[in-house]
C-alpha cells in the first residue's frame, strides 16, 4: 500500500472515530452547530493537506491543535470582515459595492491576509511600510535599523509570496 493510501486510510479512521467529538468540541467553543460543522470539515481538510504524524498516539490532542489553528484563522477572518463592513458603512451610498463585489473583495482580503500572515514579521512590516505608507526603501532601512540590501531582500521575498497567489 502506498504512503498516500496509508495516509488517507489513517485520516479516514481519524474522521470516523473522532469527527463527532471534534464537532462537539467546536460547538462548545462557538455556540453554533452549523459553524462547528464547517470548522470541523475545515480541520479535516487541513489534515488531509498535511502529513499525519505516524503513529498518532493522542488523536484528540492532535485534532484539538489543528482545530485551534483553524479557529484562529476563522476569528481573524471575522475581524477582517467586520473591519471591512465598518469601512463600507462609512461610504456614501453611491460608492457602496454590490453584494457580488463585496464577496469578491472579502475573498481577496482573506487571501491577502493569509499571504501577509505567512511572511516573517520583519518582512511583513517592510512590505507594509513600502506599500501602504509609500516609504522609500532607504527610509524603511533607517526606520527598521536594517541595511538597504536587507530591505530589498525582504521586498523581493514579499513580492515572490504575492506572485504565488497568482498561480
Amino acid at each position: 500500500m502506498s504512503s498516500t493510501a496509508c495516509h488517507l486510510l489513517s485520516v479516514e479512521q481519524l474522521y470516523s472515530q473522532h469527527h463527532g467529538w471534534l464537532q462537539g468540541w467546536l460547538r462548545k467553543k462557538l455556540g453554533c452547530s452549523q459553524r462547528a460543522a464547517d470548522l470541523a470539515h475545515d480541520t479535516f481538510v487541513r489534515i488531509l493537506a498535511s502529513r499525519l504524524p505516524e503513529p498518532l498516539h493522542e488523536p484528540r490532542a492532535y485534532l484539538t491543535t489543528v482545530a485551534k489553528g483553524v479557529l484562529v484563522n476563522w476569528y481573524q477572518r471575522q475581524d477582517l470582515e467586520r473591519a471591512y463592513l465598518e469601512a463600507l458603512a462609512a461610504l456614501p451610498e453611491a460608492l457602496v459595492p454590490s453584494e457580488e463585489e463585496r464577496y469578491l473583495i472579502l475573498e481577496a482580503l482573506g487571501e491577502i491576509d493569509s499571504l501577509l500572515a505567512a511572511l516573517p514579521p520583519l518582512v511583513r512590516r517592510t512590505f507594509l511600510l513600502a506599500q501602504l505608507e509609500e516609504m522609500k526603501y532607504e527610509d524603511i532601512a533607517q526606520q527598521l535599523d536594517i541595511s538597504l540590501a536587507t530591505v530589498k531582500r525582504y521586498m523581493r521575498q514579499a513580492f515572490v509570496q504575492c506572485l504565488s497567489l497568482m498561480d
